[in-house]
């Protein structure tokens, strides 16, 4: 047997939505999402556990099988696994975004949390530039994909409050500084980073070639090294995964899944899509289960860009699942899971803990003719069906 897991990051919505009109998903042309959908089990899946942050970090957990409640210690000590960065102890880990802000001084606005969606190469330079100024024995900055980096703190602090910079998009930073015991010293290196980065020639020919330059870096989704056990020591199985953003890469990396890199594979809009499909098939004649994570739908939503999250959905539809599902009848008997990780509405432009729509079926199922099922918040109401304990649904895969 062979399993599947396909998460679409974000893509779902608000429940109640504010404005008529469908949303993303119901208004995406999904024909695999809703043959899956009308085949076998399709519903709501509580990804966010009451109490915790409706991040990536706690939907992920749940969706590779894990309780959040008993496993989750932050953001950033996944993303620093997935760096190869050990942590001590004592050490705690923050994702440092490179940030775009606007506005005259004191009255600056996040602009752009994702930095211009800057490329690796050069955000490399900036952080290395930024460790050479501020780094030391207790603060190491390490460079990530785009706007995505590291910052460790070596026996530090964690229990100051620190703001998701996509939380405040277009909003004044003012008030959403970090908070707390330890907040001055990330305040401190937020503030220094201004004119580290003011003074490099990389950032400069950014603004030369119309793009925006990096302002600073923003501190947040703190936290220490989980103890997790590995996906076979729980489930007996050889766990392989695809994905384009080191959060995914953190919680593969501490499950024991092997890591699969695809070329094109970018974690924005422009990823190769059918690049994915093809190395997922491929991996599954070598794997148990394969994790298959896309990231474009999270980066619309946080834009606020319907369209082209409609687009983004569509693309998983069409050049993933369609492929994977012509595909796996003759590897033999398999299952396949779509979902998502937490919902990131468009009107909202961040997370919202609303449960998510999820299909999962087998392929005995999908060999019949399933009943006529489009695959959104609106119809996985009213199925009827809610799993309350998201990180219950790959235990009622295997079964």
């Amino acid at each position: 047997m062979k399993y599947v897991i396909v998460q679409g990051d974000g893509m779902g919505d608000l429940l109640k939505r504010p404005t008529p009109g469908p949303s993303a998903l119901e208004a995406a042309r999904t024909p695999n999402f809703d043959r899956v959908a009308g085949a076998g089990e399709f519903g709501l899946l509580h990804t966010i556990p009451k109490g915790l942050p409706p991040g990536s970090d706690v939907g992920n957990l749940a969706l590779f099988g894990y309780d959040p409640r008993d496993y989750y210690t932050g953001r950033s000590p996944l993303e620093a696994a997935a760096m190869g960065v050990k942590l001590g102890p004592q050490d705690v880990a923050f994702r440092m975004n490179l940030v775009c802000l606007a506005g005259s001084p004191g009255e600056e606005t996040m602009a752009d949390f994702a930095g211009g969606h800057i490329d690796s190469p050069t955000a490399a330079k900036l952080v290395a530039a930024i460790n050479a100024a501020l780094g030391d024995e207790t603060f190491q900055f390490y460079p990530g994909v785009s706007y995505r980096h590291l910052l460790v703190w070596r026996g530090g602090l964690k229990a100051m409050a620190c703001t998701p910079p996509h939380d405040i998009s277009d909003r004044p930073i003012a008030g959403f500084w970090p908070k707390g015991q330890g907040a001055e010293e990330l305040s401190r290196i937020m503030r220094a980073s201004r004119d580290v980065l003011a003074n490099q020639p990389d950032n400069r020919a950014r603004a030369a070639h119309g793009h925006p330059p990096i302002s600073q870096v923003w501190l947040w989704g703190q936290g220490t090294a989980p103890a997790i056990p590995t996906f076979k020591s729980r489930y007996g199985l050889n766990g392989s995964c695809i994905t384009e953003v080191d959060l995914v890469r953190g919680v593969a990396t501490y499950a024991g899944f092997k890591l699969i890199e695809v070329p094109g594979a970018t974690g924005y809009l422009d990823t190769d899509y059918a690049a994915m499909g093809r190395y997922g098939l491929k991996e599954l004649a070598h794997c148990d289960l394969l994790f298959l994570h896309v990231e474009a739908p999270d980066e619309a939503g946080h834009q606020g860009d319907q369209a082209e999250k409609i687009k983004a959905i569509e693309q998983v539809d069409e050049k993933i699942v369609g492929p994977l599902l012509k595909g796996m009848p003759t590897l033999g008997p398999f299952k396949i899971l779509i979902a998502s990780d937490h919902a990131t509405p468009v009107s909202l432009r961040t997370h919202s803990p609303d449960p998510v729509p999820f299909a999962l079926a087998t392929s005995e199922q999908l060999r019949g003719n399933g009943r006529r099922v489009k695959f959104g918040e609106s119809e996985a109401v009213r199925s009827g069906l809610v799993i309350a304990d998201g990180f219950s649904i790959v235990k009622r895969m295997l079964a």
